[in-house]
Parts: structure tokens; C-alpha cells; sequence
């Protein structure tokens, strides 16, 4: 089997147990309880089957788990310099990963299969399936402190896939944890989205924020999300163990030089069937054009970027109110009082959606000549 998986591309395979990780029955209703996965409503559907491999599937014996590398090209962290850009995942600057790792695990399970009375189920991070910790059993790596799966051979760069098997395979020896003193990954953190090493508050969390989240990103993340337009990959790219990790060997897996550090100009003009087009067959599609948009203006919003201000201008008259609302704070980030003024007399008074007068009122009120332009908004 370990032979076949690394013909078909996958970096590592180990098995564990299905009842492998039995602490998933409490920590998993615990997290939830305390509201860490914020508006993933599907973390707490079918929770059961998430602590309880047997209970997804009853017929499940072995867990297999598979690792691929993603190993990127340049340091991550190098966008975050370049204002007038957007930076992307690493993750997210390639072909869908749920693409290429599900043809290859159903091309496994079939091998498998064919061995014999073998059943298998396989699955990429679209099922109730804790794959980090399964991993950590089946040793893969271990879960840092940071929430995510390290490897000593891949570093933080690993993709996941599952294949539950009714094939009662010998189990691998659980990794254990090689963090040791270090914290960087905690220490870098823009929004402190971990409360205590090993938990992670999603809310807080700018992949969550930018990727997950529906609605308008809170204000008090908005500057320190920077230029990161779609997720976040600062405490996975200062972890130590990366200096052993290799660039991806998935040709499909290789990054689109359209997607490394992207300017902010041209993105922000992108309608539906730009955005569309021009992000087919990547994660970054599944978010659509107005969450997407959302997170340019406020990159924008944080550029400091004069040039930029006519993205922002064009963006206040957007048919989504989502957008219009980033719009509305980009400009009063970037806007003098004259042309902030201009912007309310053109946009501001015609504006019927709550939530984007509301993103009126507040801007004003906060960079505002005198607040005056903020009163006017509440008297009309």
C-alpha cells in the first residue's frame, strides 16, 4: 500500500485506530461550547461523528492517513511587505487540493479494494472527520501549538486525506510533540487568536475572518489583517521545522504566478464572472466575489495607497451592500476630509442598507472633520 500511495503522489501514509484519539468525545463539545469555531455552524452538526470515526461509518477497522506536501516556492511572509498587493494562502495559489488528493485517494481505495473483501470511505476535509488528530495517531506529525499539523520532514506544509477502511490494517506509532519551548507561531499571531497555546480561537483568526466569516469582518481586526485578502499563513511560516521541508513535487499542486501577490487594482474591479473565471478551479472560488471583494477593500483600506482611491470610489456604488460597506471604510481610511465629504454627498445620503450607513456613520465619526458629516448622516 505505502508503495502505490507514493507512486501516486503522496509524501507520506501511516494507519491508526479508529478509536485511536478518544479525547476527541470531550475536547471537541468543549471547544464548541466556548463559541471557537464561530459561524461554522457544520462544526457542531453531526459533532458525533467528528469524535468517533465508528460512528460516521460503523464498519470502519483501520484509518489510513495520507499526507501531501504543499511545500511553497518563496517565504510566505514576503507579501505581506508588498501594500499595494494581496496576499494569498499558499495553500490557495494552487489548483484545489479537495480536487487533486480526492482522485488520487479513490484511485488507493480502489487498489485496495481489489485486494480483496475490502470496503473503504475516503475523504478530504469535506466530511466530519478530524483529520489532524487522526494524523497525530497515525503519526504523521503532531498538532502544534498553533493548532496545525507539523511534520519533521514537511514542516507545517502538509495537505490531508482520509480513507476508513473495513480492512483491519496494523497500526502506526503515534508521533509525539517536538514543539519544545517554542512560540513563535503564538508570538507572530496579527489578531492573538490563541488564548493558550494549543487553542484556537477561530474569531479571531484571519483565515476564519477572511475565508469562513460572512458578514463584515469586526472593525477591530480589520487593520491588522493587512494585505491578507485570503487566509493567513504567518504561524505556520516561522515554525523551525520548515527548514526541512521540500517544495511541493504535485506538478498540480505548483502555484499560479497570477495568484502570488496579486495587485489590489485589479482585483478590486473584478464583477461575478471575472471573479469567476478568473479564480475557476482554486479555493479561492467557493468564497464568491463578495466576500472576496470584502477583503480587497480591506487591504485597500490598509495600503496607504493614494492610487488606489479610485478602486474605492467605483467599489461605494457596488451592488452588494457587503461591498459597499469595506468600501465606505477603505475611503475613510484613505480620503482627505474634502474627498470623504464629496463621497457621503454622492454615496453616503442615498445609502438605504443598515449595515452600510452604519459603516458611514462610524467613519465619520472617527475620521471625520469634526464629526459634523457623522451628524448629518444621523439627521437625514
Amino acid at each position: 500500500m505505502e508503495t502505490r500511495a507514493r507512486h501516486l503522489g503522496f509524501d507520506d501514509v501511516r494507519v491508526t485506530r479508529p478509536d485511536a484519539v478518544p479525547a476527541l468525545v470531550e475536547r471537541l463539545p468543549t471547544w464548541l461550547a466556548a463559541g471557537h469555531h464561530g459561524d461554522m455552524a457544520w462544526m457542531v452538526d453531526r459533532a458525533d461523528q467528528r469524535a468517533d470515526p465508528a460512528t460516521l461509518w460503523p464498519g470502519v477497522r483501520s484509518v489510513i492517513m495520507l499526507g501531501m506536501s504543499y511545500g511553497p516556492e518563496e517565504n510566505p511572509l514576503a507579501a505581506l511587505d508588498r501594500r499595494d498587493r494581496g496576499a494569498i494562502a499558499a495553500y490557495a495559489q494552487r489548483r484545489d487540493y479537495h480536487e487533486v488528493l480526492k482522485g488520487k485517494l479513490k484511485e488507493l481505495g480502489g487498489y485496495l479494494s481489489a485486494k480483496g473483501d475490502v470496503r473503504v470511505k475516503v475523504f478530504v476535509d469535506t466530511a466530519p472527520v478530524m483529520e489532524k488528530p487522526l494524523a497525530e495517531a497515525a503519526g504523521l506529525g503532531w498538532q502544534g501549538k498553533h493548532t496545525v499539523l507539523v511534520s519533521r520532514a514537511h514542516g507545517n506544509w502538509l495537505l490531508l486525506g482520509a480513507i476508513y477502511t473495513s480492512a483491519d490494517l496494523a497500526a502506526d506509532a503515534p508521533e509525539t510533540d517536538h514543539c519544545g519551548s517554542c512560540r513563535r507561531c503564538l508570538d507572530i499571531c496579527p489578531t492573538n487568536a490563541f488564548p493558550a497555546p494549543y487553542q484556537l480561537d477561530a474569531r479571531r483568526c484571519i483565515s476564519y475572518l477572511t475565508i469562513e466569516h460572512e458578514g463584515p469582518i469586526p472593525r477591530a481586526f480589520r487593520a491588522a489583517i493587512g494585505n491578507r485578502i485570503f487566509g493567513c499563513d504567518d504561524c505556520l511560516a516561522v515554525c523551525p521545522w520548515n527548514k526541512f521541508a521540500a517544495i511541493a513535487g504535485e506538478g498540480r499542486l505548483a502555484a499560479r504566478a497570477d495568484l502570488v501577490a496579486p495587485p489590489l487594482a485589479d482585483l478590486a474591479r473584478l464583477d461575478d464572472a471575472g471573479f469567476r473565471t478568473r479564480f475557476a478551479g482554486t479555493p479561492i472560488k467557493r468564497t464568491g466575489r463578495d466576500r472576496f471583494l470584502r477583503n480587497v477593500l480591506i487591504a485597500i483600506g490598509n495600503s496607504g495607497s493614494a492610487a488606489l482611491a479610485p478602486e474605492v470610489v467605483r467599489c461605494l456604488s457596488d451592488p452588494a451592500p457587503l461591498v459597499r460597506g469595506m468600501a465606505v471604510w477603505a475611503a475613510t481610511r484613505l480620503f482627505d476630509a474634502d474627498a470623504l465629504r464629496a463621497a457621503f454627498e454622492e454615496h453616503g445620503r442615498q445609502e438605504t442598507d443598515d449595515a452600510v450607513r452604519a459603516e458611514w456613520q462610524n467613519g465619520l465619526t472617527q475620521n471625520g472633520p469634526s464629526g459634523s458629516i457623522a451628524q448629518e448622516l444621523r439627521d437625514s
